[in-house]
C-alpha cells in the first residue's frame, strides 16, 4: 500500500485543507467491510488509493462518491453484498449532511426528533398537525424508539431511492430527515387520531412494522405523510356521465387529483359513440376520442406534485362502437389526431365475448346512448351472475335482435387481434374481466364494478356523478350534484420475504390494517365525491411484494406445483388475518356504513370462496359468524399492486412478479447502479429464473390460487418474448380468463419499453 501523500481533500463549504491519509481511509473501509466477510476488501482498498493518489485534489463529496461508485462496480452474481457495503458508505454521507444542517455531531447519526419537527413545521414542509397532536414529552418518548441500526437493512439502491425521492428536504434540497425519522413520522401521522391511552403503543407498533421493512406504505403515503401538501391515497377511479357537464366536471376532478399525486382510472363506457345523436340531431357526436384527447392533455399538463406527469388509464367496453379507434389510440402509426400516447388503455370484457373469440363467432357493437334510449336500460349495468349464464348475455341478445337498434357486426377475433397488436406494441390495453369481478364483488347490494384502476388491482363499486341543478342565491352560484361512487385506493404491502420468513404475519397484519383504515379519516382528498365514497366504503388494499424472493429463500421453483400450492395456502392465511383484523376494528370503531346487506353480512363472501372449517385448518366458520354479527370495518380489503419503487426500498422483488434478470442496472441521471436479485447466493441462484423464460401458464396457475383469496384484484403481468405468435398470446389470455383471473396488467414483451406506475407502488 502506498503511503505517498499526493492528494489533498478540500471541503467545498468550509475550505479547510486536509492531507489525504491512506491509512485512515484503509481503516475506515476495513471497519465498514467487517460486517461482510464475503467481500474482497483489500484489493478494493489498494485500487482506490492508487486512483486517489493519481489526482491532485478531491473534494469530500467527490471522494465519498468515488468510494461508492468503485464499490458498486464490484457488484456481481458472486459478490452481491457490495450493495450493503455501499449502503453503509452512503449512510455516513446522509448522517453528515443531516448533522451539518441540523447542528449536531455526525457521530450521533440521528439528532433531536422534536427539533426536526419544529424546524420543518416552521419552514412549512411539515404540517402543523404533528405538533398539535402530540405533546413534546410524547415526541421525546417516541424518539427513543428510533433505532439507527435498522438503517443497515437497506441495500444501496433501496437507500438511494428512499433518500432521493422520499426523505424530507428543505427548500434548498438539503437533506433534513433521515430514514428512521421518515418511518416514525409516517407512524405518528397515521396514528394521530387514535385513543390517547393506547396511541403511543400503536405508533411504536407501526414504526416496528416499517423500520424492519416488514411492510411498505404506498408511494403517496411514504412521500406525503406528515407534510403540508399532498394526499395519502394511491389512485382513484371515476365514472364519466354521458353529458357535457359530466365530461368537463370529470376532467376538472381528475386534474385536481393528479395535482395531488394520484393516478386515475376512468370509465368511458357510458359516453355515446361517434355518429350518435345529440338532442335528436343525427350523426353529430364525435364519440370518446375527443374526450380522450382532452384527458391526454390533462395528464401531460397537470403533473403529480411536480415529480412526474399525470398517470391516467381509460377503460371502454368491448361492445362500444368506438372500440376500434379506442384500441388504436396508443399505436405509433396512423392519424396523430386520433392518438393519445400519454394515456393507458383498458378493455372491459364479458365472458360472452371471449366465448365468441374462442368459437370464432360474430360480435355486435352498440352505441350506449342509443341502447339507453331504445331499450330503456344500459347494457353496461348487467353482468353474468354465473359462468355461462346471466343477465348480461340475455340483455345483449335482446339488443342484437331488436330491429330498431343500430348495430355493427364484426368477427370477435378481429377485435381480439387489435387488442393483441396494441399489447405487443405498447403493453396495453389492460384486460378487465367484468363478469368475474362482479360475481365476486363483496358489495353487490350497493352497485357494480365497471372497470379497474390505473394498475388493475382495484375493483370497487362505481357510479357517475350527475349535476341536478345550478342556480344563484345571494350573488353566489350554487351547483347541486348527486355524488357517484368515486373509487379511492388506500394501499400498503407486506414484504413477504421478511414477514413470512421471520413469522410476524400475525403481529403485522392487524397494525397494517389499522394504518390503512386511519388513512381514510386523515386524508385530504380534493374531490368531494371521492371523500364521500371513501367514508361510505372505508376501502383499503392490503397487498404483498417479494413473492419471487420468498420462493427463492424457501428453495421453491417458480414452475412447480409446490409454488402453486404455496400461493394458495399463504394467501389464504393473509386473507384470514386481514378479514379478522378488520372485524376486530369494527368491534372497536364500528362497521363501514354500507355493511348491512353485503356479502360479509349475509355470509355469501365465505360461501363463494369455499371458506369453512371443513375445507381449511383456519377457523373460517367462527370468523363468518363474527362478521355477520359484529360487522367488518372495510368494504374492500385486499389488492396486490405493482409496488416497483417501494419494493426496491425494501430490498425485495416487486409484487408477485418474477425477476427480470439476476444482475441488472438501475439507471440514474449520471450513472448506472448495478443490482442483483435479493439474497442472491449459491443456494438461491437456482430459484431465480428470468420472467421472460418462465412458462406463463405457471404464473397464471399461481395467480388463480391467489385471486381466490384477494377480494379485489392483482396487478398481474404477462412476460413474453417479442417472437411470440398471436395464437400463443391468445392462448394465454383465454387461459387467464378461464382460470378466474379478474384482470391482467401489461403484456411485457422483450421489444417494448414500459414505464412502471408509481402511484400504486406500495
Amino acid at each position: 500500500m502506498t503511503t505517498q501523500v499526493t492528494t489533498m481533500i478540500i471541503d467545498e463549504i468550509e475550505k479547510n485543507e486536509q492531507l489525504f491519509n491512506p491509512e485512515e481511509l484503509a481503516a475506515y473501509l476495513t471497519e465498514k467491510a467487517a460486517a461482510f466477510p464475503a467481500i474482497s476488501i483489500q484489493p478494493f482498498i489498494e485500487r482506490l488509493i492508487e486512483t486517489i493518489s493519481a489526482r491532485e485534489f478531491y473534494t469530500k463529496e467527490e471522494l465519498s462518491n468515488l468510494l461508492i461508485l468503485e464499490g458498486l462496480a464490484n457488484i456481481d452474481e458472486n459478490e452481491p453484498e457490495w450493495t450493503h457495503f455501499c449502503a453503509r458508505l452512503y449512510l455516513d454521507t446522509l448522517y453528515k449532511k443531516a448533522a451539518k444542517k441540523r447542528n449536531y455531531a455526525a457521530s450521533q447519526k440521528y439528532g433531536s426528533l422534536l427539533e426536526l419537527i419544529k424546524t420543518l413545521t416552521i419552514l412549512g414542509i411539515y404540517s402543523s398537525r404533528i405538533l398539535s397532536s402530540y405533546t413534546e414529552a410524547e415526541i421525546e418518548e417516541l424518539s427513543l424508539a428510533i433505532d439507527p441500526e435498522k438503517d443497515f437493512l437497506f441495500t444501496y439502491i433501496g437507500l438511494r431511492t428512499l433518500s432521493d425521492r422520499y426523505l424530507a428536504r428543505d427548500y434548498s434540497k438539503n437533506v433534513m430527515e433521515l430514514p428512521q425519522e421518515r418511518f416514525m413520522i409516517i407512524a405518528m401521522t397515521l396514528m394521530a387520531n387514535e385513543n390517547k391511552e393506547t396511541r403511543i403503543g400503536l405508533v411504536k407498533e407501526a414504526y416496528w412494522a416499517l423500520s424492519n421493512l416488514y411492510m411498505t406504505v404506498a408511494t403517496p403515503t411514504l412521500s406525503n405523510a406528515g407534510k403540508s401538501i399532498g394526499q395519502l391515497s394511491s389512485c382513484f377511479i371515476d365514472t364519466v356521465d354521458d353529458s357535457l357537464q359530466g365530461i368537463f366536471d370529470s376532467n376538472t376532478d381528475i386534474a385536481n387529483l393528479s395535482k395531488s399525486g394520484g393516478g386515475i382510472g376512468v370509465y368511458l363506457g357510458k359516453i355515446r359513440s361517434r355518429g350518435s345523436d345529440i338532442r335528436g340531431f343525427k350523426g353529430v357526436s364525435s364519440g370518446v376520442l375527443p374526450w380522450m384527447k382532452q384527458l391526454n392533455n390533462t395528464a401531460v399538463s397537470v403533473d403529480q406534485l411536480g415529480q412526474r406527469k399525470g398517470a391516467i388509464a381509460v377503460y371502454l367496453d368491448v361492445w362500444h362502437k368506438d372500440i376500434f379507434s379506442f384500441l388504436d389510440s396508443k399505436l405509433n402509426n396512423g392519424d396523430e389526431r386520433l392518438r393519445t400516447h400519454d394515456l393507458f388503455t383498458g378493455v372491459c370484457l364479458p365472458d360472452l365475448f371471449l366465448e365468441q373469440v374462442e368459437a370464432r363467432g360474430d360480435w355486435y357493437l352498440f352505441d350506449p346512448h342509443e341502447v339507453r334510449k331504445t331499450m330503456g336500460y344500459s347494457l353496461e349495468d348487467f353482468y353474468d351472475e354465473e359462468f355461462g349464464n346471466g343477465n348480461f348475455r340475455n340483455r345483449y341478445a335482446e339488443c342484437v335482435k331488436h330491429p330498431a337498434l343500430s348495430k355493427e357486426k364484426v368477427p370477435a377475433i378481429d377485435i381480439m387481434k387489435r387488442i393483441m397488436i396494441g399489447q405487443l406494441e405498447s403493453g396495453t390495453p389492460f384486460m378487465f374481466y367484468r363478469d368475474q369481478v362482479n360475481r365476486l364483488n363483496a358489495n353487490p347490494h350497493q352497485g357494480m364494478v365497471y372497470c379497474s384502476n390505473l394498475c388493475t388491482e382495484i375493483t370497487q363499486n362505481q357510479s357517475a356523478t350527475t349535476m341536478d341543478e345550478q342556480y344563484t342565491e345571494d350573488g353566489k352560484i350554487i351547483t347541486v350534484k348527486t355524488p357517484g361512487d368515486f373509487v379511492v385506493c388506500n394501499l400498503s404491502s407486506i414484504n413477504l420475504a421478511r414477514a413470512v420468513t421471520e413469522e410476524v404475519l400475525e403481529r403485522l397484519v392487524p397494525i397494517q390494517v389499522r394504518m390503512l383504515d386511519n388513512v381514510i379519516d386523515l386524508n385530504d382528498i380534493p374531490v368531494h365525491q371521492a371523500k364521500i365514497t371513501n367514508s361510505k366504503y372505508r376501502s383499503i388494499g392490503l397487498g404483498t411484494f417479494g413473492w419471487h424472493h420468498l420462493l427463492a429463500l424457501k428453495s421453491i421453483k417458480w414452475e412447480s406445483e409446490e409454488a402453486v400450492l404455496y400461493a394458495d395456502s399463504l394467501y389464504e392465511k393473509i386473507a384470514f388475518l386481514t378479514l379478522s383484523a378488520s372485524a376486530d376494528l369494527a368491534e372497536e370503531k364500528g362497521a363501514y356504513p354500507l355493511f348491512e346487506g353485503s356479502d360479509y353480512h349475509t355470509g355469501a363472501y365465505f360461501q363463494k370462496r369455499g371458506y369453512s372449517n371443513e375445507t381449511s385448518a383456519l377457523p373460517w366458520d367462527e370468523l363468518r359468524e363474527k362478521t355477520a354479527g359484529k360487522g367488518i370495518r372495510n368494504a374492500y380489503l385486499m389488492a396486490v399492486a405493482p409496488n416497483a419503487s417501494t419494493s426496491i426500498i425494501a430490498g425485495s422483488t416487486a409484487s408477485i412478479d418474477p425477476i427480470f434478470q439476476k444482475v441488472y442496472s438501475e439507471e440514474k441521471k449520471d450513472y448506472k447502479i448495478p443490482v442483483t436479485a435479493p439474497d442472491l447466493s449459491a443456494e438461491t441462484t437456482w430459484f431465480y429464473k428470468s420472467a421472460y423464460f418462465i412458462d406463463q401458464k405457471w404464473s397464471i396457475e399461481q395467480n388463480a390460487k391467489r385471486q381466490r383469496h384477494i377480494d379485489q384484484s392483482v396487478s398481474f403481468n404477462f412476460y413474453v418474448l417479442n417472437t411470440i405468435k398471436a395464437k400463443e398470446l391468445l392462448d394465454l389470455h383465454l387461459t387467464a380468463w378461464k382460470a378466474g383471473l379478474k384482470t391482467t396488467y401489461y403484456v411485457r414483451s422483450t421489444s417494448s419499453l414500459i414505464e412502471d406506475c408509481d402511484s400504486c407502488a406500495s
